[in-house]
Order: C-alpha cells, then structure tokens, then sequence
C-alpha cells in the first residue's frame, strides 16, 4: 500500500541539534475564540461522519473547518453582570445531504450540543447560524473514485514532532490545570476562556497567561486582586513553576471599577472582547509552535478519511512519536508529510523524516525508521475511525 512513497530520511548527530537562547510557544484554551471554533467545527464534522455512516454505510464528502465567531456584547458588573447580544457562530464549508434531516438544523444542533458539553456557561447566549452548502461535483467524485483506499482531496502538508520540549510539557501541564476540575474549585471565578504564552530564554521559563473571571463570582475589586494572587500560587504549585506565571497583565488596580480587570459575565472573551475563527490556535500537537515544523492547515473540521489537511498531520504527530520511541537513541523526530490531490492517502507524495539520534552511522536506521513509518502509514483507516470517534484531539 505505502511502497511507492518517496522517503526523505536525516539521521544526525546530537551535536547537530540547533539550540537557540529563546523559545516561544502557546496554548489556547478551550473557551478561547478560536477555539470555540476549531471545537465546533470539529464536532459537525464527527456528527456528520457519524450520521453518513448510518445512512450511506461509509463517510460522505464534506468539509466543514470554516467557522467566524463574531462577539457579543455584555456589561460584567462586580457580583454579577448581564449579556446583552448574543455571540455570533456562523458555520461555512461544504456537505453532502443528509436523507433524514434538514442539514442546516443538523449542523446548528451539533454546534450547541459541542458548546453545552465543552463550556460551563449557558448556551443561549450563542447565535449558531449554518451557511454550509453542497461540495463541487470533482471533490464529490473523490468519493466515489477511491474504492477500497481513499483519494487524497488536496495537495497538502502535514507537520509535527516529538518529543516536546521542556518549555512545551509545562505550557501543557499549565493548560492541564487551568482546565482541571480541582483549579476550578479552588478558584471558581476562573472561566473556561484562558491563553498560556510560554517562553524560554537560555534555561529560564516565564509564562504570561490570560484568564476571564466570571463577575458573580467577583463581588469587589480588591477580592478580585485576592483571587488573583490565590490563582497565581495554584497554577505555580500545581505545575511546579515558582516564581514564572504572570496573569492579566493588562490589570490596572487604580482604575477603580470593573474596567480595569479582566472581568465577564460568561468567562468568556467571546462575549464582548474578541471575534474567532478556525485554524488559528492550535495544532494537532495542543500548541502553537513557531519555533518548529508545523502546517498552518486548520485539522479541525476537515473531512477525517479524505482530507490529507487533517490525517497528515494526525499521521505526522504518530510517526514522530513511534520513530522517538521505537528507535534506541533517538533523541527528536520531525516529520512533514506531502499529498497528492487524487492520489490514495496510503500513497503521499514525500514522507521526510529529520531524527537526531546518538549513533547516525547504525547501518540499521535508515531501514527501522522507514519501517516504522510506513508501519504508520498503513494504519491510516484506523486514524479515520479514531477521529470519528473523537479519540484523537486535533487542537
């Protein structure tokens, strides 16, 4: 199935490795704008998938990843405060009909049972709109021209890496507990709307995180600098970084009301602050990494069996982490992974693998790591029905 890829394999030395003095990374969290549309979109595209196997027996076309979040309007009043306009989710892509049900309704239903099982505020405080239309007859043909392997419908690339590095596994750990039940009881004013930017300069870490704070939860200005402090020591204690985690930055003490904090109604930006939309937070691997190889393809959305802007990078991410687990001494995996449009998704057009391993000259590696990869590659139905099923995140 995988015998006419083309392999790209470097095998270098630690040496080689280039350690710059500064590092970047971030993590939006799940409340963030943009990430209410990735998540949304995402979960249409898995209800759809779900409801066209029920119906046609395989997953039909669509591509669902276009999604603007347009904010609302809210007055966040210290003790409680009020929406005033609700927030806006105008879904756009492209689906094949369903025979059962109006797709537009389909669609809006997926959207609000998405945002009633990820966020904590109340629903009715989105407007979810559906513009989503049918897809064009040579990306439908698509479908039925792969048989049993599915035809590749864009030529794009897929990216990722593994392992993280030290400054990306505390960002995570840090996104790790502002989402935890615990952090939420023990600061329940924090709302589900958080960044996390991470940095690293030679060997020191500093993190800057934003975090909405829900208004009755908040009964004056001086509480609020109180609970504040409360959460910086949380998220320092509970991922072990003393002395690096500034929040809200842009908090100014001596405005003397509500306008001076990062205050909401709903714990979300989305309510007045800030617009969203898919593909600008995170990647497949949970962040947003401009200091390595990573796709600026949205994966959210896209179709899981056909649409290579999604499996590839899912496969990129798998295959760094089999070749960094699977070969002895490997001490990093990038890999970047190229399609053909109409070709089969088994068969991309480069497979390019960089590892830095402690002995580059083993006359073994080149035929292990290609092996594993394509041990990966073979195993891309099965990425399929892990997406469907939601068992793999892709933001």
């Amino acid at each position: 199935m995988s015998n006419d890829v083309t392999f790209a394999i470097s095998a270098l030395p630690p040496s080689a490795r280039f350690a710059t003095r500064a590092e970047v990374c971030e993590h939006k969290g799940i409340g963030h704008p943009d990430t209410i549309c990735d998540g949304v979109a995402e979960a249409v595209s898995r209800a759809l998938s779900q409801a066209y196997l029920r119906a046609y027996g395989e997953v039909q076309h669509h591509n669902v990843d276009k999604a603007l979040l347009i904010a609302g309007r809210s007055a966040p009043r210290f003790g409680g405060g009020e929406m005033r306009a609700p927030i806006r989710l105008i879904l756009c892509g492209r689906a094949t009909t369903l025979p059962d049900a109006d797709l537009d309704h389909f669609v809006r239903q997926a959207a609000l049972d998405y945002l009633v099982q990820a966020l904590r505020c109340d629903p009715s405080i989105f407007s979810v709109e559906s513009v989503i239309g049918e897809g064009s007859p040579g990306l439908r043909q698509v479908f039925s021209r792969g048989g049993v392997v599915p035809l590749a419908n864009d030529t794009s690339l897929g990216a990722a890496y593994a392992p993280c590095s030290a400054l990306e596994r505390k960002t995570l750990e840090l996104a790790r507990v502002l989402r935890s039940p615990e952090f939420r009881r023990a600061i329940p004013a924090a709302g589900d709307d958080y960044k996390i930017m991470g940095v690293r300069l030679d060997q020191r870490l500093r993190f800057t995180v934003a975090l909405a704070f829900v208004d009755r939860e908040v009964p004056t200005l001086d509480r609020y600098f109180e609970m504040k402090a409360e959460a910086i020591r949380y998220l320092e204690d509970a991922a072990d970084l003393p002395g690096v985690v500034d929040l809200n930055m842009l908090d100014d003490p001596d405005a003397g009301d509500e306008s001076g904090v990062y205050l909401t109604v709903t714990g979300l930006s989305a309510e007045q602050g800030d617009d969203g939309q898919v593909g600008r937070g995170n990647r497949v691997t949970g962040l947003i990494t401009p200091c390595r190889s990573m796709s600026l393809e949205a994966a959210a959305g896209k179709n899981p069996v056909t649409h290579v802007g999604k499996l590839y990078n899912v496969l990129a991410l798998e295959v760094a982490k089999a070749i960094y687990s699977g070969i002895d001494g490997a001490l990093e995996a990038s890999v970047q992974i190229l399609s053909t449009i109409g070709k089969p998704v088994t068969q991309p057009q480069l497979l390019s693998i960089n590892t830095f391993v402690a002995d580059p000259t083993d006359p073994r590696l080149y035929r292990n790591i290609e092996e594993i990869a394509r041990s990966c590659l073979n195993r891309i139905s099965e990425i399929s029905r892990r997406l469907i099923a939601g068992e793999i995140a892709v933001f």
